[in-house]
This record gives C-alpha cells, sequence and structure tokens, in this order.
C-alpha cells in the first residue's frame, strides 16, 4: 500500500472528487481531506491510498493536472517528522547557558 499526497487542490473538492480522479488509474483504498481545526474549512490538500504499482501510475498520470482550474502537486507522502509542530514560544532550551 502507498500514500499519495495530493496537493493544491481545489476548496471546494470532495473525498468523492478526488476518489473518481484517481480511480481512473486503478483501485483506492482511501481518501482523506484534512478541515482546518479552527474554521473547519478544507486545507487544500489530501492523501490517497493505492497499491504500490496504481499509485506510481495515478502520480505519473496526475501530477500537474488541472483540477478547478489549480495545477494538483501529487507525489508520495512522506512520513510525518517526530515530534509534531514546533510552536516556537518562550520555553528554555536544555542546552541554554546562564
Amino acid at each position: 500500500m502507498a500514500k499519495i499526497y495530493v496537493g493544491n487542490l481545489p476548496f471546494s473538492a470532495t473525498e468523492d472528487d478526488v476518489r473518481a480522479l484517481f480511480s481512473a488509474h486503478g483501485e483506492v483504498q482511501s481518501v482523506a481531506l484534512p478541515n482546518d481545526r479552527d474554521t473547519g474549512r478544507p486545507r487544500g490538500f489530501g492523501f490517497v491510498e493505492m497499491s504500490a504499482s496504481d499509485a506510481s501510475r495515478a502520480i505519473g498520470a496526475l501530477n500537474g493536472h488541472s483540477m478547478g482550474g489549480r495545477s494538483l502537486r501529487v507525489n508520495e507522502a512522506q512520513d510525518k517528522p517526530a515530534g509534531g509542530r514546533s510552536g516556537g514560544g518562550g520555553g528554555f532550551r536544555s542546552n541554554s547557558r546562564w
């Protein structure tokens, strides 16, 4: 199973729209379109899971494809870095010297 990142999606895109687009290139296992936590609005990107061979085919065919007037960025998803978001802020660093 391969996870595909789909960026620059139109904010009007639904999971069904993305599933239909990718289904032309193989069997889609899942589609996820995250929403912003604060506003509940789409964030303009998503993830699609397909078999490795179908994913490779879909990436080649859909990277740069126009959807809703926007050029999609489609590539293999990268693992999220450990530690999550970095917020900056006013905490102390463990290697600070006083």
